[in-house]
């Protein structure tokens, strides 16, 4: 009796197999038509999605608009504390600007040695084998480039007009070194300087002369500083605008290395240059506004007229 009631039950399993095998196969006919159990069951699961759905949305999308509210309370406090800030710095420029005009009007006429006109050219030619010394550009004496102009970049200095003809010039790079730059420069002043009663503090005004370049380094060097000034690496350096050629202002590079002269008694400061000498294609040639007069020359012009 237990072996025919065990053998019902491994008929009654292999039954409900293939019956279970056949109905997949039945349900998974593309253009059978849904049977009225089928039907039913279906709508019924699309009633109850669609009452728990608008619920759930509504609910998710309370949360959602409530996050979204509160990142725009959050931001809206950043701009505000910006525009405070904003109108802070208008309100300093305005009053900088009234003293400004007020210490010119003190002051008289006097040469901002900042001020120059740009005249935008491209580069046009690089000698391969001179690469990293000469480039030529489309800007020549017919728009005004003269001999010993500074050429800049967006990036910063990058040399100087060595040659001029009409409708092109020829640019000698600050890198270039079978002919030593001289360029008078400015050490910007280092942030968050702590002074020192023995040295002088890099807060005060430090100038030097750029002459010539060193290869193996790939900087500039910044020679004729006093040895009692304090230099650290990351100072920023520009020109000053008093040699005679070039407009002050224009970013030429970075202090990256201090080390004394021979002697002693002055030091000198390595230079990485701010611009890519590598990739140029564009450049501007700066015509300083304030002109240049040697002080040499004008002292003996006194001279002769006295005479």
């Amino acid at each position: 009796m237990p072996q025919f009631f065990l053998n019902k039950r491994l008929i009654l399993l292999l039954v409900s197999i293939i019956l279970l095998v056949a109905l997949i196969g039945f349900s998974l006919k593309e253009d059978r038509k849904l049977t009225w159990p089928e039907q039913f069951l279906q709508d019924s699961v699309g009633v109850f999605q669609t009452i728990f759905h608008k619920p759930a949305q509504y609910v998710s999308g309370f949360f959602e608009n409530v996050n979204d509210l509160r990142k725009t309370y959050e931001e809206n406090e950043l701009l505000k504390s910006r525009l405070d800030e904003y109108m802070q710095l208008e309100a300093d420029l305005q009053e900088y600007k009234v003293e400004n005009d007020q210490l010119k009007a003190e002051l008289g006429k006097v040469a901002d040695l900042r001020v120059y006109d740009p005249i935008y050219s491209a580069v046009i030619g690089r000698n391969p084998d001179r690469w990293y010394d000469y480039l030529s550009i489309d800007k020549g004496a017919q728009d005004g480039v003269e001999h010993d102009m500074a050429v800049v970049t967006a990036q910063g200095l990058v040399g100087k007009v060595k040659t001029v003809s009409q409708f092109t010039s020829t640019v000698q790079l600050l890198s270039a070194t079978d002919i030593e730059n001289r360029i008078s420069a400015e050490v910007l002043p280092a942030e968050n300087n702590e002074k020192d009663e023995d040295t002088k503090t890099t807060g005060e005004k430090v100038t030097g002369l750029i002459e010539g370049y060193d290869e193996e380094k790939g900087a500039l060097m910044l020679r004729r500083i006093e040895s009692d000034v304090t230099l650290v690496e990351g100072q920023k350096v520009i020109t000053a605008g008093t040699g005679g050629v070039f407009p002050g202002g224009i970013l030429i590079g970075e202090i990256i290395e201090i080390e004394p002269d021979s002697y002693g008694l002055e030091q000198m400061a390595y230079v990485k240059p701010s611009a890519n000498f590598y990739d140029i294609d564009r450049v501007w040639v700066a015509d300083r506004a304030a002109k240049y007069e040697d002080p040499v020359s004008v002292i003996n012009e006194e001279e002769e007229e006295e005479s």
